[in-house]
C-alpha cells in the first residue's frame, strides 16, 4: 500500500519492522526528519542528533529544501529540481521508494518536503501525523546520533524513468505547472476579476494577525497581497496537532474556497513552507490540482512596485 498524503504511526511502525528503511535499492521507505526552527535554524539538527525515529535522515529546510536567497527571491527559494533530486538519491531515495516524512510543528516543515516531492512526480510520500510526538506518545523508540542512508542509484538517461520498477533510481519529472511566479501572480492582480473566486483565489497560510499586518515577526514589511484570502494552516489540525478528519477539512475548504476550482486555487504564507500545509490539506480533503506560490509574501515584497495590503480578512 502506497500513502501519498498522510500515514499514521501504526502504519509507519509496520513498515519499519519490515527492515525496510533507507534500503539502497530505491524500494522500501526512507523516513526523513524535518525538524526546523525559523527563530534557531540549527536547533532542528540539534534535535535530531539528540533523538528521532529510527533510520530516519534529516532534511535542513534553509540548507537542502531550499536554495540560497537572491536580492530578488523570498526566504526559501525552491532549490534546483537536478540538485533536490540528487539528495534525495544520496537518501535513499528512488523511483519507488515509500517516503516518510515528519517534524515537531505539527506537520508545517515535514509538508514542505511532502510538496517538494510531489513537484518532482514522486506521489509515494506522506507525512507522519501527529509528528514525531505522536511517535513518542504511542510508544515510538527513538535513536540518537545521525544515519548514514546507503544511495540510491540513478537510472541511465536512456532508460525511461518510472514510479512502479523496483530498484531504480530516482529520476524527477518536473511538474511546472505546480508554481506560480511573482510576475504571474502580479499579472492576475491586474485582471478585472483579481484575486478573487471564481476566476482564481489567492489563499494565505499566515496567522490573521500577519495577514492583517498587525505584527510581522519575519519580514520587513507587514501585510497581505491585495485580494488574498485567509486561511491559516492551523485550521487544518485537530487540538492534538494531528489533521482534522478528511470530511472536516473538505467542509472547511469548500467554505473557503467558495465555488473556486482547486485548480484556480494558488497557496502562499511567508516564504513558501507553510502554504504546503495548506496544499496536503486539499489533497487530503480530496481537492487537488492547487498551486505554490512559492516566493509567497518574503518575496512579494522585494519590490516595492507591487500593491499591498492590510487589514482583517473579509
Amino acid at each position: 500500500m502506497a500513502f501519498e498524503t498522510l500515514i499514521d504511526v501504526d502504519s509507519l511502525r509496520t513498515l519499519l519492522a519490515a527492515g525496510t528503511a533507507g534500503a539502497a535499492s530505491g524500494a522500501g521507505v526512507t523516513v526523513i526528519d524535518c525538524r526546523f526552527d525559523l527563530m534557531n535554524p540549527g536547533a532542528g539538527r540539534q534535535a535530531y542528533q539528540a533523538g528521532h525515529i529510527p533510520g530516519a535522515v534529516y532534511a535542513d529546510l534553509n540548507r537542502d529544501l531550499s536554495a540560497r536567497p537572491t536580492s530578488a527571491s523570498g526566504r526559501h527559494p525552491l532549490p534546483d529540481p537536478d540538485a533536490f533530486a540528487s539528495w534525495l538519491r544520496t537518501r535513499g531515495v528512488g523511483n519507488s521508494t515509500q517516503v516518510v516524512a515528519y517534524d515537531d510543528a505539527n506537520g508545517s516543515y515535514a509538508a514542505r518536503l511532502w510538496w517538494m516531492l510531489r513537484w518532482l512526480g514522486h506521489t509515494q510520500v506522506a507525512v507522519l501525523d501527529g509528528g514525531i510526538k505522536a511517535w513518542v506518545a504511542e510508544g515510538g523508540a527513538l535513536q540518537a546520533g545521525p544515519v548514514a542512508a546507503a544511495p540510491a542509484q540513478p537510472r541511465p538517461a536512456q532508460q525511461q524513468p518510472t514510479q512502479s520498477q523496483p530498484g531504480s533510481g530516482f529520476s524527477p519529472r518536473v511538474d511546472a505547472t505546480a508554481v506560480i511566479s511573482s510576475a504571474e501572480l502580479a499579472d492576475r492582480l491586474r485582471t478585472p476579476r483579481g484575486l478573487r473566486a471564481p476566476h482564481s483565489l489567492l489563499v494565505d497560510a499566515r496567522s490573521a494577525l500577519r495577514y492583517a499586518g498587525k505584527v510581522e515577526p519575519l519580514d520587513s514589511v507587514a501585510g497581505h497581497v491585495p485580494g488574498a484570502v485567509n486561511h491559516p494552516f492551523t485550521e487544518n489540525l485537530a487540538p492534538d496537532g494531528r489533521f482534522l478528519p478528511a470530511a472536516e477539512l473538505r467542509r472547511r475548504w469548500d467554505a473557503r474556497l467558495a465555488g473556486t476550482p482547486p485548480a484556480a486555487v494558488m497557496a502562499m504564507c511567508g516564504s513558501g513552507v507553510t502554504a504546503c500545509h495548506n496544499l496536503l490539506s486539499l489533497e487530503v480533503a480530496g481537492l487537488r490540482g492547487a498551486k505554490l506560490y512559492a516566493g509567497s509574501w518574503s518575496e512579494w515584497i522585494r519590490d516595492p512596485k507591487r500593491p499591498i495590503a492590510r487589514g482583517d480578512a473579509p
